[in-house]
């Protein structure tokens, strides 16, 4: 089991209060999409400025991370990970795929399945999960293990892009209406070449109202927040419009406590 540095804020005892942030504004919602479209083209201005927008969320709901331990969990090529320790966290990066953290990770990244992290229990004060639930095939148990490695009274951050939003088919986004397969094919024939990703094999059917029963079903975590990622306006009502919001929420936002023992 991976211990935690020396240095490492164990635990920081807390309430189960409700972010603190306010709904966000037209233009930063404006710039984050802006970036989105740009994705292929220039990924490192991409995901910088996510990483930045999403440590300022976790900040907004549970303080500055300086000098707390951060589990960032999925996190590709590491622009997560470098945000929080940017700002003095202790952050480390566990990533599955070989080929997802690049020429360059982060400092200590570890190789190492989502399902089964070599940590032992109650190890992180926050632990963070951007845009991984839809890519795999167990989301309940991925929740699981997030929770499990979270210290009680900690922060569980999950993000994920249902699959009937309009970008839910990733890259083939918005064909997957008309079928995964027939997107796929779609993708190719405009680019010349294979979608990254399969619907079964690394892109997953996830829907907003089945995961919220999930997890508002379970007796180690307490949510504090369902929400909208990017909405610049009623960002937890359109959460709550059952129907509507598996189309419109775009990207759900879970923030999570773990429970005392």
């Amino acid at each position: 089991m991976t211990p935690l540095p020396r240095g490492a804020s164990r635990a920081r005892e807390g309430t189960f209060r409700r972010p603190g942030w306010r709904d966000p504004s037209l233009r930063r919602s404006v710039a984050l999409f802006r970036a989105f479209l740009r994705e292929q083209d220039d990924p490192e201005a991409c995901y910088t400025l996510l990483a930045r927008d999403a440590v300022d969320q976790v900040e907004a709901c549970d303080g500055s991370v300086a000098g707390r331990t951060v589990l960032d969990v999925g996190g590709g090529s590491g622009y997560f990970t470098r945000e929080f320790r940017r700002r003095g966290a202790h952050a480390f990066l566990f990533e599955p795929d070989l080929a997802e953290l690049g020429g360059k990770p982060p400092e200590s990244a570890v190789v190492a399945d989502g399902y089964l992290l070599p940590l032992r229990d109650g190890v992180a004060d926050v632990t963070f999960s951007s845009n991984v639930l839809e890519h795999v095939a167990d989301p309940e148990t991925f929740l699981s293990e997030l929770a499990r490695v979270t210290r009680p009274g900690g922060l569980i951050y999950v993000s994920f892009t249902n699959w009937l939003s309009p970008w839910g088919g990733h890259e083939w986004a918005p064909w997957h209406y008309f079928g995964a397969e027939r997107a796929r094919a779609r993708y190719l024939r405009r680019t010349g070449r294979p979608a990254k990703h399969t619907l079964g094999e690394n892109l997953f059917a996830v829907h907003i109202g089945s995961t919220l029963r999930q997890v508002r079903a379970r007796d180690d975590v307490t949510v504090v927040s369902a929400r909208s990622r990017y909405w610049p306006f009623l960002a937890e009502t359109v959460v709550k419009a059952p129907g509507i919001r598996e189309f419109a929420t775009w990207n759900l936002l879970l923030i999570l406590r773990r429970c005392p023992t």
